[in-house]
């Protein structure tokens, strides 16, 4: 997320922190379970056994790594492969660190920027133009800013088809807005120091407008260029669509309805008006693109109003960072003055102030209808964005599902990124049939209105269990004194707050899931913590066990880590489950910190995007500002092993914790890295293996200007092998 008025931190820079609980944490499990001198006796002769228990792992055999992948029930919406098989080591030579103004790719292959912010998606509409503003209208038909989360849907014909590569939809996010790309002169800003706090400084209608429509989802048709080699837009093709943060969107499962969701746009608590800070994104089993809700406090503002709300009211918006007199991540999309009504709803629907005698009259529930995983159909351009209630509301960065099985529920697991917050999946209440795939949105209503949202809590041990956030368990009932819950309704959209009541593990920032095609395991990225080891809140713990000081920087987790699990018998719809740490990211010359052995070609920091494809090959996205002296954001592609295929190991903190393999060449290696001042984001491949889609926020410099300009643009890049082979070909001979 970003800051307007000229003033362009990183995305990474702004980030919520809410969590006032003091959950039991893990030095107190320590001393519960365990006995911590034996422990750092042990050193890292600590034997798996000693540490995790006995739990099983998922099952596979011993030479899982090279099976290949078959196009199975487990496989779903995803594409085929063939005989393609996962490979053994890694061939391609690493790129170096680089901060150089443009990008850089491994030897062998090309990257190319595509779709960049402002590129007309039909006829009609100028190009962009550097140095002049394009009109707020036209970005109802524009790409968005800041590209993030993406699928590529292959197409045969008008319908969705996994196995297609030569026509499909390219489905983005727009996650937020950089007002040095959008109006290179600066916003105008009127200040009035005798207004209320958040109408100190307003803005223009038609600033604000830009940015509403800048952001959301694109769905855009690309075809095989005539000589193979990657892809094109087509033009005004009806599939061309953008779903933005003026698009109407249904509210479905057991929020929909609720008095807690009711507002002046719509009385019955059926709707909302906009899908907002779209940041990762996901693929259903069954073909449709699931975007998520993520840093939606940045574009409200609350005033004085605590007098006119119960405590538990109170208590469920400052949960979430909504505090009194909170004027947002200084937005102000809720500040245009203007007279005519319909026009004063457009801009006052983004300030959650009680200013009515009742919900209808104003916007006060306005807020708890953003923050869900949010279902678009790409294949039927009239459809409705469904917010799915069932999956909860927190600042969602991603959504992954498990390999789904004929006669089994379907489980999606997600993180909530900001510091302190948790981990959860969702399993549906209905069980797979194959049938359903293609079924559209009428899918998404059979699995995902209906089910059980679970926390997760990571023990000490090795070991972790799901705890369910269900009305009238686990505590979560009227007698909770902070936030009484009277209903699921109240425990969806106050998830962050049941999550607490239930004892859930406070992670370091959880970002984006993916699920291991070879053994089913689950993969998070925890990408930093400036307040691990530092409050009192967020002690270091077996999951969350680094606090180092690195030079001037001051102590925490400046460079985060990735965490897995396997669930209990390879179900994943356990309660309970195995973990250890796939990999520890940090400068390779961090020594007391290195724990995972990095060197010069893999070293990273700040893990962000993941994404498993389908042969089983990692790809591992960074946002990073640690490390960006050294080197500019990067893409890396990993072969992990298997939860305690690796050690035990103690932090310079004193905390014992588990590890998994160390790095080498073989099994980790440096990809891509972007422009200087950029985060790299957003990764889906094509079918057929034969072209990787990344996205680029925030670059600096001139990266993505047109000749001759000088305004940066977020942009797609498109990787493919100079010889046209499958990405990654080298490794597979």
């Amino acid at each position: 997320m970003t800051l307007l008025n000229n003033k362009q931190p990183l995305a990474h820079e702004v980030v919520e922190d809410s969590n006032p609980t003091d959950n039991i944490d893990f030095q107190t499990i320590i001393s519960r379970r365990l006995n911590r001198r034996s422990i750092l006796k042990g050193g890292t002769g600590l034997t798996a056994a000693a540490f995790f228990g006995a739990l099983p792992l998922v099952g596979c055999s011993d030479d899982d790594d090279s099976s290949p992948i078959k196009n199975t029930d487990n496989n779903a919406a995803i594409p085929a492969q063939g005989d393609l098989k996962r490979p053994e080591t890694l061939k391609f030579t690493a790129v170096a660190h680089s901060t150089a103004e443009t990008m850089s790719v491994a030897a062998g292959y090309k990257a190319e920027m595509i779709l960049p912010l402002g590129t007309p998606l039909i006829s009609g509409i100028d190009d962009w133009k550097d140095n002049r503003e394009q009109s707020a209208e036209s970005f109802e038909w524009r790409m968005g800013d800041n590209h993030d989360g993406m699928w590529f849907f292959g197409k045969n014909g008008g319908t969705y088809n996994a196995k297609a590569s030569d026509n499909g939809l390219l489905v983005m996010n727009h996650e937020y807005v950089n007002s040095n790309e959008l109006s290179p002169f600066g916003y105008h800003v009127i200040q009035d120091n005798n207004a209320a706090p958040i109408f100190k400084n307003r803005r223009l209608a038609s600033d604000v407008r830009r940015e509403v429509n800048c952001h959301g989802v694109a769905v855009v048709e690309m075809k095989r260029r005539a000589d193979g080699m990657g892809y094109e837009m087509v033009p005004d093709s009806k599939f061309n669509r953008r779903l933005t943060s003026s698009s109407t969107a249904h509210l479905t499962g057991p929020v929909a309805g609720s008095d807690l969701v009711k507002t002046k746009f719509d009385p019955t608590g059926f709707q909302t008006r906009g899908i907002n800070n779209n940041c990762g994104a996901g693929l259903s089993p069954w073909g449709t693109y699931l975007t998520t809700e993520e840093n939606f406090l940045g574009v409200f503002a609350r005033g004085q109003d605590a007098s006119q709300l119960s405590d538990g009211q109170n208590y469920g918006r400052e949960r979430y960072g909504a505090t009194e007199d909170f004027p947002g991540w200084e937005y102000l999309w809720h500040t245009p003055e203007a007279k005519d009504a319909k026009i004063a709803d457009e801009f006052s629907r983004w300030d959650m102030t009680a200013v009515g005698t009742s919900a209808a009259e104003d916007y006060r529930n306005g807020f708890n209808t953003f923050g869900y995983i949010t279902e678009i159909d790409p294949f039927d351009q009239n459809s409705m964005p469904q917010k799915r209630t069932a999956l909860g509301r927190f600042a969602h960065e991603n959504c992954a599902y498990a390999p789904v099985e004929q006669g089994k529920p379907v489980v999606f697991y997600m993180g909530d990124d900001a510091r302190g917050e948790y981990i959860y999946k969702f399993v549906s209440k209905a069980t797979w049939s194959n049938s359903d795939i293609g079924g559209g949105l009428k899918a998404g209503d059979k699995y995902l209105n209906d089910g059980t949202l679970y926390v997760a809590i990571f023990n000490e041990d090795g070991s972790g269990e799901w705890k369910a956030l269900v009305h009238s368990q686990n505590g979560l009932d009227a007698s909770n004194t902070a936030l009484p819950f009277n209903g699921q309704d109240e425990v969806l959209v106050f998830a962050r707050a049941a999550a607490d009541v239930v004892g859930a593990t406070k992670m370091d920032r959880p970002e984006w899931v993916s699920v291991s095609p070879m053994t089913g395991e689950v993969y998070v990225t925890l990408t930093n913590n400036k307040y691990r080891g530092v409050r009192e809140d967020q002690p270091v713990s077996a999951s969350n066990p680094r606090s180092y000081q690195a030079g001037e920087k001051a102590a925490g987790n400046d460079n985060g880590h990735i965490i897995r699990w396997a669930e209990a018998g390879g179900d994943h719809a356990a309660m309970s489950f195995e973990w250890d740490i796939y990999l520890f990211a940090t400068p390779y010359d961090l020594t007391a910190e290195n724990l995972s052995q990095l060197n010069d070609s893999n070293d990273l920091s700040s893990p962000d995007g993941l994404y498993f494809d389908p042969r089983g090959v990692l790809w591992i996205q960074t946002d990073d500002g640690a490390y960006t002296d050294t080197t500019s954001c990067m893409l890396l592609a990993a072969l992990p092993g298997k939860v305690s295929d690796g050690t035990a190991i103690t932090t310079s903190a004193g905390q014992q914790t588990r590890v998994g393999m160390p790095a080498s060449n073989d099994n980790i290696k440096r990809f891509f890295v972007g422009p200087e001042g950029c985060e790299v984001t957003g990764i889906t491949m094509a079918p057929d293996f034969k072209t990787l889609f990344i996205n680029i926020q925030h670059p600096g410099n001139t990266w993505g200007a047109i000749a001759g300009g000088s305004t940066p643009r977020s942009a797609t890049v498109m990787i493919t092998r100079e010889d046209g082979d499958v990405i990654l070909a080298e490794s597979f001979v």
